[in-house]
């Protein structure tokens, strides 16, 4: 539980701020038993769990009309579950924290949901437009290492900005516009994006290997399909992950995740560090610059080079090191895993229903069109220039994307506070 403020940024209000549950029913929800079958037939009330998250993740779905699962009448009378009317604002609180929506018709929620029915002081878009002014401020209040989770205790703290209910309906209205336009813009980007990034595997397909779509495909004279295990350093080839990861310590042994494995993660200063002693069994799974690393389980398939920084780092169970040999580019090697033909085939090798893998023999035979080492670098050089004017690309993009979340973020703060005028800024007259 949080012992300041959950959105400090409130006492800048012109307006006075009062606990959401007074002007708005607090509820929650609940799942019927599993274990009484006769409580899961006729399955009629929509039900709200966490399977719907992901209709509000983008921040740009106010309404929630339909569910994955529903419940039914009588398992709603024998739990702890309630249905909820029509207009009742939600915020999930438990695992994916913080998002919010308007249920668009009589619903019942999961024990992951918070609800509130307004009263009528306080209209529910507005509510809603608040509650995502504060989305920063639910995940730095969150706690749990894995599963994380906002108690009640802070959920009752909740406080909201009380202009009249008009300017409350002005200032949603104003905030729906807005929103609606960033929102066009962002998905704009979006597409942009994914054009860019298709525009790359097309430039990895054929210039790494040209007309080679899967195994067994015709190759480039002097090219020839190898098995990955080939590629690598006898001695120390291909090795998953061994140490498990323990507190962090400041002077201890940097460990790479799957989830660090990118290019901007892999460095001292962000990888968290494990005990010496806990580490000091599991040499083998060392790495050292130049290695590639690869991420075997959870994104498999993202790797990146290790810097020669990191040299004596090791590895979790969930990332895996691939030493090159002395015939191969590592700079060729990360490029062409990427590529669509290979990287098409690792996916093909994953297996999980929950958490994804590759294991580590599966891994050792992709196949990879292989050409000479001097071919390698020359190939590398020319991608690395075409990719290079695509990344810049993408950059900007990213940097436009997050200005405007940035920006979407600190204009629906401002309009709930009062610190903007929004008659004013949306060119309205306070009559309309």
């Amino acid at each position: 539980m949080t012992r300041t403020p959950v959105a400090p940024w409130l006492e800048g209000s012109h307006w006075p701020t009062v606990p959401i549950r007074l002007i708005a029913r607090l509820g929650s929800g609940h799942t019927p038993s599993r274990s009484v079958p006769e409580y899961w037939d006729n399955c009629t009330v929509p039900w709200i769990t966490l399977a719907d998250v992901w209709q509000l993740r983008s921040g740009t779905v106010d309404i929630i009309q339909e569910t994955k699962e529903k419940a039914s009448t009588l398992g709603l009378a024998n739990s702890a579950a309630v249905r909820h009317p029509a207009g009742t604002v939600i915020l999930s609180r438990t695992a994916s924290v913080g998002f919010s929506a308007i249920m668009g018709k009589d619903m019942a929620t999961s024990q992951d949901f918070v609800t509130w029915t307004c009263g009528p002081k306080l209209d529910p878009k507005y509510l809603l437009h608040c509650l995502r002014a504060m989305a920063l401020d639910f995940k730095r209040i969150a706690t749990g290492s894995t599963h994380k989770t906002i108690y009640m205790p802070d959920i009752e703290q909740l406080r909201v900005p009380v202009p009249s209910t008009a300017e409350q309906r002005r200032i949603a209205e104003f905030l729906d516009a807005e929103t609606a336009r960033m929102d066009r813009l962002r998905s704009s980007l979006a597409r942009f994006d994914e054009a860019v990034h298709e525009r790359e595997q097309a430039v990895l397909a054929q210039m790494l290997h040209p007309g080679a779509e899967k195994p067994g495909d015709s190759l480039p004279n002097g090219w020839k399909w190898t098995p990955l295990a080939h590629l690598t350093d006898q001695f120390r080839q291909i090795m998953y992950g061994i140490v498990l990861p323990g507190p962090n310590v400041a002077d201890g042994v940097p460990i790479i995740k799957g989830g660090d494995v990118a290019a901007d993660r892999l460095s001292p200063r962000t990888l968290n560090r494990t005990t010496r002693e806990i580490e000091s069994g599991y040499a083998r799974s060392r790495v050292k610059g130049g290695d590639l690393v690869i991420a075997i389980r959870g994104s498999v398939g993202e790797i990146a080079i290790v810097p020669e920084e990191l040299t004596g780092a090791n590895l979790t169970q969930d990332a895996a090191r691939i030493s090159i040999s002395s015939g191969v580019s590592a700079d060729w090697l990360r490029l062409i895993l990427e590529s669509p033909a290979v990287a098409h085939q690792i996916q093909q090798r994953v297996t999980g229903a929950t958490i994804k893998g590759i294991n580590i023999w599966d891994l050792k035979h992709v196949l990879v069109p292989t050409p000479s080492l001097a071919e390698q670098i020359s190939l590398t050089a020319s991608v690395n220039q075409s990719l290079g004017t695509h990344e810049a690309l993408r950059s900007r993009v990213a940097r436009h994307s997050a200005l405007l979340t940035e920006r979407r973020q600190a204009l629906i703060t401002a309009a709930v506070t009062g610190q903007i005028d929004v008659s004013t800024a949306s060119g309205r007259g306070i009559e309309e």
